[in-house]
């Protein structure tokens, strides 16, 4: 199974960013997941003092539409989308628009929110398969998809 893992970028440093996104794959991969996320490719941000919410033009992978186009196909592509809003620090749009194509698509979608996090509202409470407070708790449910083989799951 794949999980596409989402979760607050703009106002972060790179070192934040990619140490959440590289931890949280390792953790998956290591119960058999296949990951994607946003910052696979984009080594050249590595060194972004605070990522802003456009404008990386300098680079192919990197441009908005770029950006945009691959996020919209990767969440496609994902059976779960894990998204952790947990450690925001300003409203994540991107993280909103990934929630929201997943739903569109009736991905499951497994979100870490805490009850007073700035994105707690109707339509993300809803479009969210499952709201979980913390990180561990929503690993713990996920790890029990580890041995469902995708290509023989039947649903009942």
């Amino acid at each position: 199974m794949t999980i596409y893992l989402a979760g607050p970028i703009t106002g972060k440093t790179s070192e934040e960013v990619f140490n959440h996104f590289d931890d949280l794959s390792s953790i998956l991969k290591d119960m058999n997941f296949k990951v994607i996320h946003p910052m696979i490719g984009k080594d050249s941000l590595r060194n972004e003092k605070a990522f802003k919410g456009q404008g990386y033009a300098s680079d192919p992978v990197t441009t908005d539409r770029a950006i945009f186009s691959r996020d919209m196909w990767a969440v496609e592509q994902a059976d779960i989308l894990f998204v952790d809003l947990s450690e925001a620090i300003s409203k994540s749009i991107g993280s909103i628009m990934e929630i929201a194509w997943g739903s569109l698509l009736r991905k499951q979608i497994i979100l870490v929110m805490p009850s007073d996090n700035i994105h707690n509202h109707a339509f993300i409470n809803q479009a969210a398969t499952i709201v979980f407070q913390t990180q561990k708790e929503a690993l713990e449910y996920i790890e029990q998809y580890k041995f469902i083989d995708r290509k023989n799951y039947v649903s009942v």
